[in-house]
Order: structure tokens, then sequence, then C-alpha cells
């Protein structure tokens, strides 16, 4: 680095699913001056998890643990820069409710809750709460007001009230020493700004109007007699969300002195109203109306905006909700996505290291014991560790000379539940067409196809309902590192796909709505003209490839018809 000759830096925090992100960018001209990544400690390990039960939960001292990681590598790494930050905003996944007591505190902070997994961060992609999510349904097609119609006309077991209403029935007790519950995504600012009243708390547009059946419309959140036909104790904690959000080009409140202190911040700056994500990282990535952004990692989030309330607002079917102003204040921010993407491709990693990682460790032991030397472990290790990071690439590799059709093997990407088009967490994966002559390469393209398949099914019901998509972007880790993932989509949708040139265009999003709540740009339109990064690259798609997977992709709806009739 050769100097701080810029005065405005700004810093992007985004909280992925497995770790923590943090962005120096330069609010001039949107350039990332420095970046680290921090895993969360107790997530890694699998503590609080059982994926058998489609429970994952996450700690609150991983995201502290995390943040301050990542500030003490930029610290280490981008000292100078850090004191001439700003401004700071925050993005974290969604819906990802925690209870808090009537201080703020997330319980599992409290001695007597450190281990209760109900008294954590509830992750996006926990389902535990698909039964509760039916009853939602039902009673909101039964009810005078369909509280889900800003929602898709479909509530999923992803979301607040869902998960909630599953903690107040299996932890009862837990939820009675809750004052309310807050997302990630405001529970961060609030920390960090040192806010401790829920009467100062300033709660995410976004996260509440996607996630919690928030609407102007509505006067607020759903009635209480509504909520109370599920859980009196929802109706305790709706009482303490207020009715006003707020969108993320606002200002959450200063950075404390003790956060600025272990972050190495200037003290007092601004922290913005926290976000999802998707809905940031759809900034970051250039959106636009007739721009369609995918977030694409562990699983994909679509991203469009339309135009606002006062224009004549589209409902749209089977989606992840539309808010006024949850991605562009002024706009209404369209949400589909899948539930399983990257997560599709890393089961099937798994799979395929169980014998590395269990059985090869003990087939080395028995050899050395009977030739009398001790087995080398480390060694062993070393080993595994090697083979795990050339399955993927081989695997691709392989799989990028099969044509499309040749194997016959036709997959659903319903690993995790289906997001959209209408959510359905129930539904299951399947694979058919298999024979005694199918290979690795040949599963792992059909999972690629399946996911691509799945991206076709929301761009189709985003234009069904008359959203249009002129242009196609994709950011995320998926988005740069597959190739093969990203012809196949290019493939099966037959449109360009436009790549976006950032290793982090989710922090950068965040960036853009600190560079705003620091009063560098007026808006967030003018941040995104000043900072927004350039495409690097456009996957064009193969005609030829195109008109195959069009017939592949009919059997996809027919094998996803029969599957979900056997399933509900």
């Amino acid at each position: 680095m050769e100097g701080t000759q810029s005065l405005h830096y700004v810093i992007g925090i985004d909280y992925g699913t497995d770790s923590c992100r943090a962005v120096i960018t330069d609010a001039e001209d949107g350039q990332e001056v420095a970046s680290a990544v921090a895993l969360y400690p107790r997530w890694a390990q699998g503590l609080y998890c059982s994926a058998a039960e489609s429970r994952f939960r996450q700690h609150p001292r991983d995201y502290i643990e995390s943040l301050e990681s990542v500030m003490q590598q930029l610290a280490e790494s981008a000292g100078e820069y850090l004191a001439q930050v700003k401004g700071i905003a925050i993005d974290t996944t969604g819906s990802t409710p925690c209870l808090v007591n009537e201080h703020l505190v997330p319980l599992a902070l409290l001695p007597e809750y450190e281990d209760h997994p109900d008294a954590m961060f509830v992750l996006w992609k926990d389902h535990t709460a698909t039964e509760e999510a039916d009853e939602i349904n039902r009673l909101a097609k039964a009810w005078h007001t369909d509280y889900t119609a800003y929602e898709g006309g479909v509530y999923s077991s992803e979301w607040f009230w869902a998960k909630l209403l599953h903690l107040a029935r299996n932890a009862p007790d837990v939820v009675k020493a809750a004052a309310s519950a807050l997302e990630h995504c405001d529970w961060m600012p609030a920390l960090l700004t040192g806010t401790t009243s829920l009467a100062k708390m300033k709660r995410s547009r976004c996260a509440m109007g996607h996630k919690a059946m928030w609407h102007e419309r509505f006067g607020g959140y759903p009635d209480d007699e509504f909520l109370e036909r599920l859980h009196p104790e929802l109706v305790r904690i709706k009482r303490s969300l207020g009715l006003e959000t707020y969108t993320s080009d606002q200002e959450f409140g200063r950075l404390t002195e003790e956060w600025a202190a272990r972050l190495h911040l200037p003290a007092g700056i601004p922290v913005a109203v926290g976000a999802y994500d998707a809905h940031m990282g759809a900034v970051g990535g250039g959106v636009e109306q007739g721009v369609l952004v995918k977030v694409m990692g562990t699983s994909t989030c679509d991203m469009i905006v339309g135009p606002g309330d006062k224009d004549g607002e589209r409902l749209v079917k089977g989606i992840c909700g539309q808010v006024d102003g949850s991605i562009i204040p002024g706009l209404v921010g369209y949400e589909a996505g899948q539930s399983a993407f990257g997560d599709v491709y890393a089961w099937f990693r798994s799979l395929l290291m169980w014998p590395v990682e269990q059985v090869l460790p003990q087939a080395v032991g028995a050899v050395h014991g009977r030739e009398g030397t001790q087995a080398p472990q480390a060694a062993i290790r070393a080993l595994s560790a090697e083979i795990g990071t050339r399955i993927m690439p081989a695997l691709e590799a392989a799989a990028a000379t099969i044509e499309p059709e040749a194997s016959g093997v036709l997959a659903l990407d319903w690993l995790n539940g289906r997001r959209t088009p209408d959510a359905n967490q129930k539904l299951k994966g399947a694979i058919t067409g298999l024979t005694l002559g199918t290979t690795a390469p040949m599963l792992y393209r059909a999972l690629i196809e399946a996911t691509a398949y799945g991206t076709r099914a929301i761009v189709e019901r985003f234009e069904q309902e008359g959203v249009a998509i002129e242009k196609i972007r994709a950011i995320g880790g998926v988005a740069r590192k597959s190739p093969l993932v990203m012809q196949t989509v290019a493939d099966v949708l037959n449109r360009p796909i436009e790549i976006v040139a950032a290793e982090q265009s989710v922090a950068l999003g965040a960036a853009m709505f600190a560079a705003v709540v620091a009063g560098i740009y007026p808006s967030i339109h003018a941040a995104q003209e000043a900072m927004k990064p350039d495409i690097e690259s456009v996957i064009l798609p193969d005609a030829r490839k195109a008109a195959v997977y069009n017939r592949l992709y009919q059997e996809y709806l027919k094998l996803g018809a029969f599957i979900e009739k056997e399933l509900t």
C-alpha cells in the first residue's frame, strides 16, 4: 500500500453462513483497499446443529469473535486506513432471529442459557419450524386479511414468526425469559452503537418486511388476534417490535468508544441500519429495474427492483417477499431464491469424502499395525486434506466433458426444501436415471443441472408475474469460481449472464450504504454510480446445449410435480 490519498474510506461487514468478512473500501471509486475473513469458531466445529433434524443454530459469541478477528486482521494489514473510516454498514443472513432480554442481550450470552440452542440465533436455513409455517399459511388464507400477500403468498419455515412459534411451543421457558426477538442484522448495529433499549431500536425494513409480515398497509405487523390464534407469546413479542421500520440508507446510531477501541475504528462514526446480505449484495452487484442479480453461495437469492407503491406495486406470487425500500429506497425490492445451491455441491463432496475421512485412517493404521510400525497420523490428515482440495476441481473437469442428456441422470435441487417458486421446506431432493454405469462426474453434472433448472423456474415465475428481466448478473463465490456451473446456468436459461468483477460484492454493497450514512453520497443511487464494480466477463449460452436443456427442463418439471405430489 502506498498511502492514504483518499479521505473517504468506509467499512462493509458481511456476515455469511460460515464466516464474517470485513472490507475497507475507497468510497470515491469503490475499490477494495483491504479485506479479511474469519470463520465462526463454534459453527466450524458443528456445535448446536443437527443436519438430520434441520436444526442450525449459531452462538452470538461467534459473531462477536469473528468480527473482532477480521478487524484485528485489518488493523495489522491496513491500520492506517482504519483511522480514516467515515462509516460502517452491516449485512447478515436472514431470517436469523434470536431471543433477547430487555437490554437487547441475546439469551445465549447469559450464564443460564450459554449452551441452550433455543437461546441462540436460529440460522436462515434452520427448518425445524416447517409445521408451524404450514399452520401460519392455513390461518392466513382463512383470515380476513392475508398477511402473506406481500410475502409471495406463502410463509416459510425459514422466516421470523414460524421460528418464534416453534420456539414458543418447544422451549416455552426460554421464550418467557425473553423480552423480544432481534434479527441478526438488527442486533449488530444495536451492539456497536450501545443501544440497550427496545424503544430505541431501528428495525430493518428489509428484515421485517420480507420475513415478519410487516407492511404499511397493515399498519405494521399482523393483528393481535391473528397472532393470538397461533400462540399468545407471539402477541407479546409483536408489541416489543414497534410499528416503524427503517431502510439502510438511514443511520442507526454512532459507534461507541468501547467498540471503536475493540474494532480499531474512530469513535462516533455512523453505523447504518442493518439489512440482509442478499439485499445489500444486490446493490453491490448493480441491481436496477430490469436487472436481476443472482447472489450465488450456499443458497441463492435472486434480487430485482421495481416501481414504488405509488406507481402501482405488482404482487408477485410464490417469491420471498416484496418490500418498498428493502433493496433500494424508493423502489420495491423483490426477493426469490433457492434454499440450496452451493450446499448441494458441498453435500456431494461430503458424500465422496466419507471413506477418505472415516475409512482411510483406520485402513492405514491397520496396515502399519501389521507391519509393526506406528501409523503416521499427521501424514494421513495431510493426505485427506489434499484429497479434499483436489476433489471438486477434478469433478468439475470430468463433468465438463459430459454432454447434456448423455448420462440419462436427472436430479431435483430440493435437498434443503424449496424456497422459490412457492416455498415448501418439506420437499426433498431426488435423482433418477441411475444405472450401473453412472459415475461420480455424471452425478455431479446432474446436480449442477438441477440447480440451474431451479434458477430457470425462478426466472420464469418473475416473468409470468409481469416482472421484466432484461439482464442477469451474478455475484458470490460460485459465480466467480465455477465456470461449469455458470455456463450450465446460462445454457439452461438460454440467456447471457454477466459476472461482476468484485471478490466481495456483498460487503461492497454494505460499503455503499456506509458511504450514504457517512454523508459522502446523498443516495444509494449516487453511491452505486460512483462505486459500482465492472463486469469482468459475460457467459454466453451455447444454442445447441440450450435446445437440449429446454427438453430436459420439462422433464425436471415433471419429476418435481411427481415428487411434490408424493410428499405433500
